[in-house]
């Protein structure tokens, strides 16, 4: 279906910086069956310095055709289109030449299958639009759709990895949903992972491998309010611990993990010797709320050598301060590895600052989590 030409080697590396240093601005593919939409959406991207739109197509059949004269950078995709969905698409492009995509769609709701088909299907983000005032939320989202682009630009799209699941399917059958809750014991040990884009499948990846008797894990992934609970329901169907949205007081218990809840900062506070977490609001920190520094710091400072620090796929900076405290307070760091990043931009800047004790694969971090924390 694409006869799509070779790629520019230097097309998606850059940033919002791109325009400064004379590269050249991000190469963006806007397909989408409503001409208003194509017009909100091309003259917000177009008003950037640093991204400009290359083409235009109302179905997945035009877009294929334009793929054959020039490949972007990025693919801003709907769902709902005439000829074939954009979940097909999607799909089809991930398996002959992928390219990273961020969906933008009404039907992308939190904790809809259609959400997690994309994510699953390798879609690197989302935009929700509203059913109703598109036109007036694009606008009032551009920054959103901006950052968006430009960490798609940054990925570098692969085929969703499904693990075999061995333990997980093995702890569900030794473990139903009464037992589950008799695992919850309390630790001295605390694992913190902080993610962005390309984190939420990285996520379930590692989540789903944890026994039900794992260590307490304290997560910060970037994601929008209405979305992390949801996101937190779906990895707990799907894993053998429990998975669930942070609430201010929460205990950190042995076969649970807590995901920051979306637009509040997560921290980890010691109460005599258990572990809780505090929820607060608060300014952006790194350009983020939840932000991964805010958690690394606060587990420096309240668990310091009893813990593991886990830096994971994402763009930006954010988390990298935070685990260089980590590290130096005595804790056990970790970064994922560029060959296994959707995006190497959190992971290398902790690297580049030396708060990376050891950079591993995605498939590695399950067993170095089990390891450091409890020397399995």
């Amino acid at each position: 279906m694409f006869g799509v030409t070779r790629r520019d080697a230097a097309a998606g590396s850059g940033d919002g910086a791109r325009a400064a240093v004379g590269m050249k601005p991000i190469q963006v593919l806007v397909v989408d069956d409503s001409a208003a939409v194509r017009e909100a959406l091309s003259q917000i991207i177009n008003d950037e310095a640093d991204m400009q739109v290359m083409a235009t197509a109302a179905d997945p059949f035009r877009a294929a055709a334009a793929l054959k004269t020039a490949v972007p950078d990025v693919i801003t995709l709907d769902v709902e289109m005439p000829q074939m969905d954009g979940l097909t698409f999607l799909r089809r492009l991930m398996a002959q030449h992928p390219i990273p995509v961020v969906m933008c769609s009404s039907l992308v709701e939190p904790n809809s299958p259609t959400l997690h088909a994309a994510l699953s299907a390798g879609a690197v983000d989302v935009i929700c639009k509203p059913k109703m005032g598109l036109r007036g939320f694009l606008e009032e989202s551009k920054i959103a759709i901006g950052d968006a682009i430009r960490g798609a630009a940054q990925a570098r799209p692969q085929r969703a990895l499904r693990t075999a699941r061995p333990v997980a399917d093995t702890a569900r059958q030794a473990a139903p949903a009464p037992t589950r809750g008799a695992m919850l014991k309390t630790t001295d040990k605390v694992v913190a992972i902080g993610a962005s884009t390309g984190g939420t499948e990285a996520l379930r990846t590692v989540l789903e491998q944890m026994p039900p008797d794992c260590p307490p894990i304290a997560i910060v992934q970037h994601m929008p309010a209405e979305f992390t609970c949801a996101f937190a329901q779906r990895l707990d169907e799907l894993c053998a611990i429990s998975v669930r949205e942070a609430s201010d007081g929460d205990r950190l218990l042995r076969g649970q993990a807590l995901i920051a809840p979306g637009s509040r900062h997560m921290m980890v506070m010691r109460r005599g010797a258990q572990y809780g977490v505090e929820v607060r609001d608060g300014p952006l920190v790194s350009r983020h709320r939840p932000s991964v520094d805010v958690l690394f710091r606060s587990v420096a400072r309240s668990a310091g050598a009893n813990a593991v620090g886990i830096i994971m796929t994402g763009m930006g900076d954010d988390g990298a301060t935070g685990l260089g405290e980590m590290r130096s307070a005595g804790a056990e760091t970790l970064g994922q590895n560029e060959e296994s990043s959707v995006v190497y931009g959190m992971p290398r800047a902790a690297f580049e600052r030396g708060a990376v004790g050891q950079q591993v694969g995605l498939q590695a971090i399950p067993g170095a989590i089990l390891k450091l924390a409890d020397g399995r």
